[in-house]
């Protein structure tokens, strides 16, 4: 009995190192940075969440975590900062067609707590060198975070989206 009380406490404390400090990874190195540079404005992509989270419907409304409430607060953030948001139209008519993709993956790993990871992505379309005429929507700068939330917590997951584009207009800011 003592040992199963051993292993428990072992993983709780793997997990509370884990969540103590979020991990960001980044594809943000300085020929990334450059891809930024002229992108007139972008059109806002969220993915929806997943129903692993969705079915605490409650308390994702209490945190207004939904695709159309992360929609709204990142083209907020973006406006605010002087970063054009582009409708459907315009980003279809603007050279690269720039998106601003937004993705946050759940996993309940026990009832009530979530292990998230959150990727905002700049995706343009590009042409490969091998063959120019072949042109495809790829993601050219990007970011994620990993981190834990319990179901009281889930504004946690929108703080870090939140955190994730800030990180972002200053890249962009600094890049035009």
């Amino acid at each position: 009995m003592k040992r199963l009380y051993a292993t428990k406490f072992s993983w709780l404390l793997l997990v509370l190192s884990l969540c103590a400090a979020a991990r960001v990874f980044a594809e943000d190195s300085e020929v990334n940075r450059r891809t930024l540079k002229g992108l007139a404005g972008f059109y806002v992509i969220v993915e929806e969440l997943q129903p692993n989270l969705l079915k605490y419907e409650k308390y994702a409304k209490q945190s207004d975590l939904n695709k159309a409430g992360i929609q709204r607060d990142v083209e907020a953030q973006l406006t605010k900062a002087g970063i054009r948001v582009l409708s459907r139209e315009e980003w279809q008519k603007t050279p690269g067609q720039p998106a601003f993709y937004v993705n946050v993956n759940t996993h309940e790993s026990e009832k009530y707590w979530f292990s998230y990871n959150i990727k905002i992505e700049v995706r343009q379309v590009v042409s490969l060198e091998a063959n120019p005429a072949v042109k495809t929507l790829a993601d050219t700068w990007s970011l994620s975070l990993t981190g834990m939330a319990n179901i009281g917590n889930l504004k946690q997951i929108s703080q870090d989206i939140n955190l994730l584009v800030m990180r972002f207009i200053g890249v962009y800011s600094g890049n035009k």
